[in-house]
């Protein structure tokens, strides 16, 4: 059900404008742009499954070259994917790579929206992606996009067909065509229409392509010329894009600008052909909307442009504004007006921001703001009044041009501010690939309005305008120099384990060090913790005299506890309890350069494998891969794990240039290479020949998956085994054990069929196909209906040592605290113990 939103838009001489942290005046080149799209009434809106399908350079052509608004909507924000950049999947991958699309929308100009769907990992067809999403409710969410944003074409990537290459991409198109098909029926969805109105696209179009040696182009398609030069960009379109899907940097989705055109295919999927354009049949023009007015006087103020002195358009501005506000078109008045007023305070040169030297405050407590105001127009922009939260003030006060005003003020936060997070992280999903929204009308939405806001008052010539500005941290980098993000609203008190999984063998004590953070504006003065295991406490504390400052508790589980709680995954609450209130969340905070900060609540929970978990290795060398959560297991496991670096391989040199001691390879029990250290270790072309060598004389080297994309090394193991993108993607698919008596699945941990009970999103990826007779395939396994696979993990006998090619899914296992996935992996570090 579709439940009414609070943000209001006032039509006629008001407008509120939804901003980013600062409202900033436009270039005047981007200002042009601007205004030759708000002369173009077509919409697109691309379609595909992930973020970094879109094709930007089609949605860089489509915004720079045609100057029609464009749009591009990712079924999913990429949560089930593989991380570059560090250890977060899930969710916080998620919205680490929302935000990797909102900056590159930022640079091509696209907007930006997303259903519902949780990205569960690869799928192999549409109907192995529809047992995990709920094909009805994400044809909702498309019809509700299309319905607001009111496309007249919809372009998607990918076909419904296996040459899609993955499930997903191919649920896109399916899920395209069906809202194609209801957007304009007012049978469909109903509920949408207290919001919206229906809204039917002209036409589908499937962008075809050609990747690698799949080729889905023909020259009886409608084509269109892309990447042309535009002087104004100083780059072509082409280059733009590299530039655009380079911010994809989770990914490692870093892309060359190419210059020069190209050209892109286009086949008809449904609605009415186009011969020539996507516009075909498209009202394109206000002329031939019946507003030749607004046409003419458009082509005055574009001719008339000064690239100089932008605010020379404002009194044409102000009475084309007049003429928009008249439309009978409620819904394009609210589009046109939304993107007209833009024009207008960009022209103004006008810059607005409420901003405080806190990144961080809590409901009901005061902070010190400040409110900066400019204004670079001749004619000035007349500041009436600021509605501080809950309170008013007059102003009437003249903005001189380009002189900044400062107003200082002390605003109180809400008592009933909840914390900042992501809408669709704020409640645990209805089901396993679908968020859960809290209110519908944020579907869509890349994140919801800042709910804490200032409104501006502001007067232009004869028009008013309010303009939102949300509070805001800003802080002086010595490297970045100005940041302005989010105020992020946190709780009076905050808990969270002092580690991410504890490790405990059969009949041991368990020892859990708990952090509590106290926000220091909160001031508790006593409180019990409470550790609880099913709703039952556990044990706890009893604190008295606290200060306000942060603590830790240490709590032990005894024998007698612990012995009643059965082995596997388990896990664990903690919460504080303090003045009557409850607190049982903790603080997920991400923070990368390219990225503004992050936050989101996840409740104070651990997980604890529990089990009969033996590891031979007291010693590991490691070589760092992509986002890899293992070093951080393998010290939990009370293993030394050593990061190894190039005097790692080298050794010392002696004054003579020669080496003066051996390397110290040999002092390691095992050498374990991370997820992807082929793709992200650009050093391991002079390591590899040491590892061999470490391995001849009995070593023990364990390799984790790699792929065939940029690489560094050609030959990865003693013998040849060619990687391919071969895959089980079903986690619970049956594992065939080849040889039960192998040793790598009998010490120090008997492995059986159970250790593969609980696995999580896949079994693994990048199998390979094809291995030197050397070589030992230990599983088989495969997806229902496929043939089956033996590449899961490779063992071979070289020299004195071994060498293990696994590409099962530890990197997920692990962090999800799988019990069977660690004794089988302690098992590989374990090989050369045997």
């Amino acid at each position: 059900m579709f439940k009414k939103v609070s943000t209001v838009f006032i039509f006629g001489f008001y407008t509120v404008f939804c901003s980013a942290q600062q409202v900033r005046p436009s270039k005047s080149s981007e200002i042009y742009r601007e205004l030759k799209t708000l002369k173009h009434l077509p919409k697109v809106l691309y379609l595909a499954a992930h973020p970094d399908d879109e094709n930007t350079g089609l949605l860089s052509w489509l915004i720079n070259d045609q100057n029609v608004e464009t749009g591009y909507l990712s079924l999913t924000r990429g949560d089930g994917g593989q991380n570059l950049l560090g250890t977060e999947q899930g969710a916080a991958l998620g919205l680490i790579r929302t935000h990797e699309l909102l900056e590159a929308r930022k640079l091509d100009g696209a907007q930006q929206f997303f259903t519902r769907a949780i990205d569960f990992g690869f799928s192999k067809n549409t109907t192995d992606t529809f047992k995990q999403w709920d094909e009805n409710s994400i044809i909702a969410d498309v019809v509700w996009v299309i319905r607001k944003f009111r496309p007249d074409v919809i372009i998607c990537r990918f076909p419904p067909t296996a040459a899609a290459g993955h499930g997903q991409h191919a649920a896109s198109a399916v899920v395209a065509e069906k809202a194609f098909k209801l957007a304009g029926d007012k049978t469909a969805f109903p509920n949408q229409l207290k919001y919206v109105n229906v809204w039917q696209p002209k036409r589908v179009l499937w962008n075809t392509f050609r990747f690698g040696a799949v080729n889905t182009t023909a020259e009886n398609q409608l084509k269109v010329t892309v990447g042309q030069y535009d002087a104004q960009l100083g780059m072509g379109y082409g280059e733009l894009a590299g530039l655009s899907r380079s911010l994809h940097k989770s990914q490692g989705a870093g892309t060359q600008s190419v210059a020069g055109i190209k050209t892109e295919y286009f086949s008809h999927v449904i609605g009415e052909p186009a011969e020539a354009t996507f516009f075909d049949g498209v009202v394109k023009t206000w002329t031939a909307k019946g507003n030749a007015d607004i046409d003419q006087s458009l082509d005055n103020i574009i001719s008339a442009f000064n690239f100089n002195e932008p605010d020379l358009s404002l009194p044409a501005l102000l009475a084309l504004r007049k003429k928009v506000a008249a439309l009978k078109d409620v819904d394009l008045k609210r589009d046109k007006l939304k993107s007209l007023d833009n024009i207008i305070l960009s022209c103004a040169g006008f810059m607005g921001e409420v901003v405080t030297n806190q990144a961080e405050a809590v409901a009901g407590d005061n902070y010190n703001f400040k409110l900066n105001l400019i204004s670079r127009a001749e004619n000035p922009v007349v500041l009436e009044d600021v509605k501080w939260l809950s309170q008013s003030e007059s102003f009437n006060r003249k903005l001189s041009k380009d002189s900044l005003i400062t107003i200082q003020h002390v605003i109180k936060i809400s008592a009933d501010a909840i914390p900042t997070e992501p809408y669709w992280l704020a409640k645990s999903p209805t089901n396993a690939a679908t968020f859960s929204v809290p209110n519908d009308t944020l579907v869509g939405l890349p994140e919801a309005e800042s709910p804490l806001n200032v409104l501006i008052g502001l007067k232009i010539g004869s028009d008013k305008f309010q303009v939102k500005l949300p509070l805001s941290f800003k802080k002086l980098d010595p490297v970045r120099g100005d940041v302005v993000e989010a105020l992020r609203i946190v709780p009076a008190l905050e808990l969270k384990f002092t580690q991410p999984l504890y490790l405990v063998k059969e009949n041991e004590d368990l020892h859990l060090s708990l952090n509590f953070k106290v926000n220091s504006n909160k001031q508790f003065s006593n409180g019990k913790v409470n550790l609880m295991y099913n709703g039952e406490r556990l044990g706890g504390s009893d604190l008295k005299s606290l200060n306000g400052k942060d603590f830790t508790v240490d709590y032990v589980i005894p024998k007698t506890k612990l012995a009643t709680i059965k082995s596997g995954r388990l896990q664990l609450d903690a919460n504080f309890v303090a003045d009557g209130i409850t607190y049982s969340k903790k603080q997920v905070l991400i923070q990368y350069p390219h990225l503004p900060s992050l936050q989101y609540f996840t409740p104070a929970t651990v997980a604890v494998m529990k089990g009969d978990i033996q590891a031979k290795v007291k010693k590991v060398g490691y070589i760092q891969g992509a986002g890899d959560f293992i070093p951080e297991f393998l010290r939990i496991a009370d293993i030394q794990v050593d990061v190894l670096k190039d005097e790692d391989f080298y050794g010392n040199v002696d004054e003579s240039g020669g080496n003066g001691s051996q390397n110290k390879l040999s002092q390691y029990d095992a050498i374990v290479l991370g997820v992807r250290a082929n793709n992200t270790e650009k050093k391991l072309g002079r390591w590899m020949p040491f590892l061999w060598s470490y391995v001849k004389a009995g070593g023990n080297l364990v390799m984790q998956y790699n792929t065939n994309q940029d690489t560094t090394v050609d030959k990865l193991g003693m013998y040849n085994f060619n990687i391919a993108n071969k895959r089980v993607t079903e986690e619970n698919a049956e594992v065939k054990f080849l040889n039960p008596n192998h040793k790598l699945l009998n010490f120090p941990n008997k492995i059986t069929a159970d250790d593969f009970n609980g696995w999580v999103q896949e079994r693994g990826a990048y199998f390979p196909d094809q291995w030197d007779a050397a070589y030992e395939p230990l599983f088989e396994m495969h997806d229902t209906g496929e043939e089956p696979l033996q590449g899961s993990t490779l063992y071979a006998k070289y020299g004195k040592g071994n060498f293990i090619y696994t590409p099962l899914a530890f990197f997920r296992q692990l962090p999800a605290g799988n019990v069977g996935a660690a004794r089988l992996f302690l098992n590989f570090l374990s090989a050369q113990k045997n």
